[in-house]
This record gives C-alpha cells, sequence and structure tokens, in this order.
C-alpha cells in the first residue's frame, strides 16, 4: 500500500551505475547480451573510423567471457583534471563521459552519448580492461561496475603497440537468456567490415572452435552480391554511389531483383551502426529514389493514365545498404535502432536522386526495366484496394493516421489493441504480430463519455479516430462494418493505466454496447513486477504476486539472488517482453469485458464516472481508499 506522507525525503538520487542496474531495458536490450558486445565493438570502430584502427578481434570464451581487442589509440590513463580520476575510470563508471561530444577527437561516431561502454561495465559481473599506449600497458578491473582496483602499470610495451582490450561476463541476472546470438553477430561484424574499407575483423568462437575473418576493400559492392547469392538480380553491375559534405556523408549501394525474395538485402548504417527501423536516412534515401524514378517514367511516358507510383512501389524489389555518416546524430534511443536528425534526410533525398537521375538517363533500357517493376507494384497494390479494401466506418473515411494495421480481414483472428501512448505504441507495433494484431496508439486520457450522448461524444477526435479505426459508430447497434474480431485496452498496470482502462471501459459500455454483449472488448493485463532469480523469469501483475513470487523462490534452497524490477509503464517494457506478456495468445492475459443482469454495473460506473454523484464517490472513497495497493 502507498504512503500517505511525501516529502523530500521520499526523493531517490541513483548515481554512477545504478541507473543501468535499476532500468537495464532503458540502456540495452535485455533478451541478449549481444547489444553489449555491439556496445564494445562501437568503441572500436569509432577509431577505425577516424583511421587509428586497422584491426579487431571479437572472441567468445569457453568462461562465459567475450574479449574484444584493437590496435587503436588505447583509452586515456592520465588523470582529469575535474574529476581527478584516470580517463578509463570515467569511461567506465560514469554516464555521459566520453569524447564524442564535440566532435574534435572524432569526425564521426556511433557513441554519442558517452553510455555505452559503461553500460556494459554494470551489466557484466566480471570486467578487465587492458590499455597499450605510450609505450606501456595498464589494466583495471570491475565486479558489476565496481572498481576492483585501481588502475595499475603491467609493463613497458613497444612504442607502436597500441591498443583497448576489454573482456567481460554479462551478469545473468539481467538478460532473459545468457546465450550469444552468434549468427547475428557474426552478421554485424561482416557488416562493420564492409562499411569500413581496410578494416580486418577477426571473430573467434572457442567453444565450436570456429574462426572467421573479414576484409573488404571494394565494400558495399561486393557486400550485396555475396548476400544476394541465389537471387537474379536485373542489373549486372550494382548501382554504388557516395557524396560527402563538411559534416555528413552517404554511401549507398543497390540493385533489383527480378521478383519479389524474401531475403533481399535492405540494411541501414549511421556511423557503422545498423539501424534496424530505419529513420530519416531511409525516409530520404526512399523519397530520392522515388523523385528520380518518377521524373525518368514521366520523361520517357511509361506510367499508365491515372496511375500513381510511390515509394514502396520504387523500393519494392530493391535490394540496398545505405550508409550515412554524420556529426551528432540524433536516435531514437539509446540502442540507437533508429534515426531521428531530419536535416540529413534533405541531404540524403537530394544526393539519391541527383546520382540515380543521371545513372537512369545514361541507362535507358535497365532503367525502364525497373520502372515496370515499380509499374505492376503501383498496379497490384491498387487492384488489392478496389477489390479487397479493408471494410472502413462511416462510409469509408480515411484510417487514422497514427493506425497500424493488420493484413488479415478475418473476424476470428484480427484484434486491435488501444494502447496507452506514442512510446508503447512503438514497443508494441515491434512486439505484435503484423498479420492479425493492429496497434492504435492514445493521446493520454480520453473523454469521460459516461454522461455524454453518443452524437456529442464523437465532437472528441480522439474518439473520432478510435470509432473511425473500429469501424463502428458510438450508439450505433449496427456492426456489420467491424474490422477487428477483438478489442484490447492495454495500458500501464499503475492507478494512471488503471484510470484509463476504466474510461475506455465506460465509453464501450455506453457507446458500444453491442460490441460488449458480443464479447468484442478485452483488456489486457500487463504485468507491474519483472521478478529474476538465476535463469527463471516471473511476471507479477500485482504487489501481491509479486511478494509470492519472491517467496517461493527464497523457499528453494541454492537459489541465486532475486532482481525486481518494477515497471513504470510499458513503454519501458522491450518487445519480445511486451509480446510475451500481453500480445501472444499462447503466453498473454486478457480478461473479456462482460457484463449481466446481477452485475449491477451501471450503478458502479455511475459512482465512479458521473457528476452526478461526486458527493457519493467522495464518501466511498473516504471508505474504501485505504484498499488500494497499487
Amino acid at each position: 500500500m502507498a504512503k500517505n506522507t511525501y516529502d523530500s525525503k521520499a526523493i531517490e538520487v541513483l548515481s554512477g551505475l545504478d541507473p543501468v542496474k535499476k532500468r537495464p531495458g532503458m540502456y540495452t536490450d535485455t533478451s541478449c547480451p549481444n547489444h553489449l558486445i555491439q556496445e564494445v565493438l562501437d568503441n572500436s570502430v569509432d577509431e577505425a573510423i577516424s583511421g587509428h584502427c586497422s584491426n579487431i578481434k571479437v572472441k567468445i570464451q569457453k568462461d562465459g567471457f567475450i574479449k574484444v581487442s584493437d590496435n587503436g589509440r588505447g583509452m586515456p590513463v592520465d588523470i582529469h583534471p575535474e574529476h581527478k580520476v584516470s580517463g578509463v575510470e570515467l569511461i567506465l563508471c560514469k554516464l555521459h563521459a566520453g569524447a564524442k561530444f564535440s566532435g574534435d577527437e572524432y569526425n564521426f561516431s556511433g557513441g554519442l552519448h558517452g553510455v555505452g561502454v559503461s553500460v556494459v561495465n554494470a551489466l557484466s559481473e566480471s570486467l578487465q580492461v587492458n590499455i597499450k599506449r605510450d609505450a606501456k600497458e595498464h589494466e583495471m578491473e570491475f565486479s558489476n561496475g565496481d572498481k576492483k582496483n585501481e588502475l595499475k602499470f603491467v609493463g613497458d610495451i613497444g612504442l607502436r603497440n597500441t591498443g583497448t582490450s576489454i573482456k567481460f561476463k554479462p551478469n545473468s541476472d539481467y538478460f532473459e537468456s545468457d546465450k550469444i546470438r552468434t549468427e547475428e553477430l557474426k552478421h554485424l561484424l561482416k557488416a562493420k567490415a564492409v562499411l569500413c574499407p581496410g578494416l580486418t575483423i577477426d571473430f573467434h568462437d572457442e567453444g565450436t572452435k570456429e574462426k572467421t575473418k573479414w576484409y573488404f576493400e571494394d565494400g558495399l559492392k561486393s557486400y550485396l552480391e555475396d548476400q544476394s547469392d541465389g537471387i537474379d538480380l536485373i542489373l549486372d553491375e550494382s548501382i554504388v554511389s557516395s557524396n560527402s559534405s563538411k559534416d555528413q556523408e552517404v554511401e549507398f549501394v543497390i540493385n533489383w531483383a527480378s521478383k519479389p525474395y524474401k531475403n533481399k538485402l535492405d540494411e541501414t548504417y549511421v556511423n557503422l551502426i545498423p539501424t534496424a527501423q530505419g529513420g530519416s536516412h531511409l525516409n530520404g534515401f526512399k523519397s530520392g529514389l522515388l523523385d528520380a524514378l518518377k521524373e525518368f517514367c514521366e520523361y520517357r511516358s511509361l506510367l499508365p493514365k491515372g496511375l500513381k507510383i510511390n515509394a514502396d512501389d520504387a523500393i519494392n524489389n530493391a535490394t540496398f545498404v545505405v550508409s550515412s555518416k554524420m556529426q551528432n546524430p540524433q536516435f531514437a534511443g539509446q540502442t540507437k535502432e533508429r534515426l531521428d536528425s531530419k536535416d540529413h534526410m534533405t541531404f540524403v533525398t537530394s544526393s539519391i536522386k541527383d546520382t540515380l537521375s543521371i545513372w537512369f538517363n545514361k541507362h535507358t533500357e535497365e532503367g525502364e526495366k525497373i520502372a515496370e517493376l515499380a509499374i505492376i507494384s503501383a498496379q497490384t497494390r491498387a487492384k488489392a484496394s478496389s477489390t479487397v479494401e479493408r471494410k472502413k466506418t462511416f462510409k469509408g473515411p480515411a484510417l487514422p493516421g497514427k493506425l497500424s494495421d493488420c493484413n488479415s480481414e478475418d473476424l476470428n483472428e484480427t484484434e486491435l489493441f488501444l494502447v496507452e501512448g506514442d512510446s508503447a505504441g512503438g514497443s508494441a507495433k515491434q512486439a505484435r504480430e503484423r498479420s492479425f494484431q493492429a496497434i492504435m496508439p492514445l493521446r493520454g486520457k480520453i473523454l469521460n463519455t459516461w454522461d455524454l450522448e453518443s452524437n456529442e461524444i464523437i465532437k472528441s477526435q480522439e474518439i473520432k479516430n478510435l470509432s473511425t479505426a473500429i469501424g463502428v459508430l458510438p450508439g450505433n447497434a449496427d456492426v456489420s462494418s467491424l474490422r477487428y474480431g477483438k478489442i484490447c485496452i492495454l495500458a500501464d498496470a499503475d492507478s494512471d493505466g488503471l484510470h484509463i482502462a476504466t474510461l475506455l471501459c465506460a465509453l464501450f459500455l455506453r457507446h458500444f454496447k453491442t460490441l460488449v454483449n458480443d464479447g468484442r472488448i478485452f483488456i489486457a493485463m500487463p504485468p507491474l513486477y519483472r521478478v529474476d532469480c538465476g535463469k527463471e523469469v516471473l511476471y507479477a501483475l500485482d504487489e501481491l504476486q509479486k511478494d509470492k513470487i519472491v517467496k517461493d523462490f527464497k523457499n528453494k534452497k541454492g537459489k541465486p539472488k532475486i532482481n525486481i524490477q518494477r515497471f513504470k509503464g510499458l513503454g519501458e517494457m522491450n518487445p519480445s517482453q511486451l509480446r510475451e506478456t500481453v500480445m501472444d495468445p499462447e503466453t498473454r492475459q486478457l480478461v473479456r469485458l462482460s457484463i449481466s443482469a446481477s452485475d449491477n454495473a451501471n450503478a458502479m460506473m455511475d459512482l465512479l464516472l458521473s457528476k452526478k454523484n461526486a458527493p457519493a464517490r467522495k464518501e466511498w472513497l473516504e471508505k474504501k481508499g485505504s484498499l488500494v495497493r497499487i
């Protein structure tokens, strides 16, 4: 039960690496340790981008340690004038400490927040760093982010023998699985070598005894050809180009497959960091490609009358890699999966458009083949839109822009999740099964509709969007235009989330009662706590369930320490956690919203939400308020 007092004593300040240990999901992907390896790797790659490193070695040891070493300049070992500790200690023990903020040391780099390698230290049960520079070798060790010893001198070395080596063992308490996804890691290492010509990357897995080396002089072109093995490509020679200005660069390679393939290459990078969710550089690339292709089609009168091609048509059969480099890129989060730098999009669009416009005019025969693919895609899309159009409400208004629709039209399987907030909506989009699950983010608390008429509530833009997405007008008993078989309310597990869920339940009970009676409305039950004990992970809906899980764990002998994570909201959960707990039909918990004559539901909702019942509600809260356990 929450305390009645709230004063300055209740304010907690997390110092050092405690924020990472408290909320690891905000700093890294906690499904497995791969992202920790990437964070260490990115520091070495930044040295390579700046021309100070030519070799990086990654080793997965039998004892569970991972070692990443390079021949760069080596981390600073001198004492920082302000903080009075060595540079290496500052980098590994303090968040937002790094040499990449100003751009003086690194023109282009991936580590921008000074967070990455300190996160690795915080989430590793053991970490050892060796630095070679200035003809000396130094060493320092850490345990769970805490310093085990001061930086110590190891011995004299050759003046040209420089670099940094970091060996760490991820703490399994923070990860759903401590198993490294080696195929994903090798793909990443190969891509890094491709994007940084002249860099050699060695990989050694002691467990499988696999040793692999990557070195590319030809870069993107050879990478695309290698990854397109088995795909029938239209162009004999892929288009490769690069453009740069004072503070940004873009390089790309593109070809087109003769027919759709599942395993086409479509990768984007920023400062050699993979951006799985794309962002402004991908949007700029698609926009530049579309502009050049439309210009070519119009000039040669290739487009059928009334047909318009879009960016998806232009890129539908394309296999490509886009690599951007820029100062101070703005990412969507610490995991850097999406680029949000808006100015870079303009630069990429103009660069791609200029390059491809010249290419199309020089290679008209190949250009017409590419245009034909885009035209076929546009015609297929137009045909599908006119013959198998998803059912819409109000005789076909445009669906809300924030709605991420699903592919299926079968009411027996389609589901719409009404999600609290854009942040949680973004995670839900990654967690969903696109074929039958749609996502509609809601902006805060919707209008209290309990005392209002149906023709009044449609004036609210949020409710109008919701109604359009569902396909049914408020107060309308005719649900023949319903677009989803299940409508699931997905809000945070805290008191604010319960308030939002209550307002939505009131909306459906009062204005979409037919859907309630048909059993179409559900409330998802997201967990409030995650409890880890060794490799066992359990989720708790509330305080009572959490206490029971902890008690059960403590009763088992030989168990390691128990780690409890309280989710502040859905946006704090990574997509894999969200999928497992609230979206996967095999593992989630859904509660159907239903009413019966004995429920007295109307009286209860009147008490909770009616403006006329404020005095009775106050009296009820005074008597029952102490029962709240959120």
